[in-house]
């Protein structure tokens, strides 16, 4: 097992450290694996691999929820978004602020994507935030920390290759996400109400406006948010009323999607051109890391690594609180070099089969999981939200990191919470889907 082991690592971060896509790495050492370790035929076993796996009807809703951002990533639902929630988020400690946190919540609700719910809330709360005299240090990192929630609130894209992988119910997993997902919101919030009450010095002096502001106002600016409650409403209204499977509530959120961008008059041949473009090459990443996922997990399969690794980790007797604890530092050393859904395909082959030894099960698991992937998009030197958010304000990639480090806290806080209380993940799966 230790020459296996050897030649899988070896072989796999050799690749990485020259610069080979992800894709490719992990099918190349797949091939390097069946050549050295076993008598196969490599090129029939690869083409049907690739065949089952790109087939599976499961993944058919992770383009779909990659074609629905990149058509409200060219809408207007940032400045409806900020315009709707303002006036109530003036009422809480921390006033604005919460802008960030229930946009991202809200948003994340129908794109499926991390960066994306960060790219599209920031771009307008940002820029308002820092006009308004809010300080940047507490706007950044509640920006960085809310926008990660893209991956937990169903849909979720990372939510559907790990229920690929690992032969789970993407409706159960999207279920799942929903009471983690809002409670670890509210943890945000109320870091933030907490932060600015200590500090009240983070926040301007309450506007005219603000202090003004008559009920009937606040519930008119409601009405600014009837896009993206509609577009929640075709995703997810579409799935738990039964009417569509996943894969058919991504199309339905698609045309929703078109619908609002055209009734934004944003709808035109160089958007559908972008749209398309940015869609092919989001896929044809995604598709080509999933694919060497697979294989690789294939693979370690027939050569019986996942069984020896778990043989070993349970003759060191970890109890199980201890293996979540080494797993989640783990993955957080490993979200510092890797993006979340290379860390995902590239540990769960040897790493699942230790968890169901230890008595979790691949529901929970998936969410604890995608709480790793979100720790990894705020981790320096490669996290994807602090390249978002940089692109947005030209702040220093360290200090960026250092403006969210209160979130992660708070999100390796909350995976520990889920250890204590497993009933957050499967209550309402099990309330709705038995």
């Amino acid at each position: 097992m230790t020459t296996m082991m050897g030649a899988l690592f070896g072989a796999l971060f050799g690749m990485l450290a020259a610069g080979v896509w992800v894709g490719i790495a992990l099918i190349g050492t797949s091939i390097v694996l069946l050549y050295t370790f076993r008598s196969l035929p490599v090129d029939r076993l690869l083409a049907q691999y690739t065949f089952n796996i790109l087939t599976t009807p499961e993944l058919v809703a992770l383009p779909l929820f990659i074609l629905m951002g990149e058509f409200l990533f060219r809408t207007n639902l940032s400045r409806s978004l900020f315009n709707g929630l303002s006036p109530w988020a003036a009422l809480l400690p921390g006033r604005l602020l919460h802008v960030n946190i229930l946009g991202c919540t809200i948003f994340a609700a129908i794109s499926g994507s991390s960066a994306a719910t960060t790219q599209v809330v920031g771009r307008i709360a940002l820029n308002e935030l820092r006009g308004r005299g809010y300080d940047k240090r507490i706007a950044i990192g509640s920006l960085a920390g809310a926008g990660t929630l893209g991956f937990l609130i169903p849909p979720s894209s990372v939510m559907i290759i790990y229920g690929v992988l690992a032969d789970e119910s993407v409706l159960r997993l999207f279920t799942a996400g929903v009471v983690p997902g809002l409670l670890l919101a509210g943890c945000f919030a109320a870091w933030v109400m907490i932060h600015s009450t200590m500090n009240p010095s983070l926040l301007p002096e309450r506007s005219a406006e603000e202090r003004n502001m008559s009920i009937g106002q606040r519930l008119a600016a409601l009405r600014e948010l009837a896009p993206t409650l509609f577009l929640i409403l075709c995703v997810l209204g579409s799935m738990y009323a039964g009417i569509a499977t996943p894969s058919e509530a991504a199309a339905v959120g698609v045309l929703g999607a078109v619908l609002v961008t055209g009734l934004q008059g944003e709808l035109s041949w160089p958007t559908l051109k972008a749209v398309g473009l940015g869609a092919a090459q989001t896929c044809g990443m995604i598709g080509l890391i999933v694919l060497g996922a697979s294989i690789l997990g294939n693979v370690a399969a027939v050569l019986g690594v996942p069984r020896q690794v778990a043989e070993v980790v349970t003759g060191w007797g970890l109890s199980p609180l201890m293996l979540i604890v080494a797993l989640t530092l783990l993955y957080l050393v490993l979200g510092c070099f890797l993006d979340g859904f290379s860390m995902i395909v590239m540990t769960l082959p040897v790493v699942l089969p230790l968890v169901l030894a230890a008595g979790f099960d691949k529901l929970w698991f998936g969410i604890y999981l995608v709480i790793a992937v979100e720790m990894a998009q705020i981790t320096p030197p490669v996290g994807f939200n602090l390249f978002v958010i940089q692109g947005l304000t030209k702040e220093p990639l360290s200090a960026i990191a250092k403006m969210a480090l209160p979130y992660l806290l708070i999100m390796v806080a909350f995976v520990f919470l889920l250890v204590a209380v497993p009933g957050i993940v499967s209550f309402l799966p099990t309330l709705l889907l038995g």
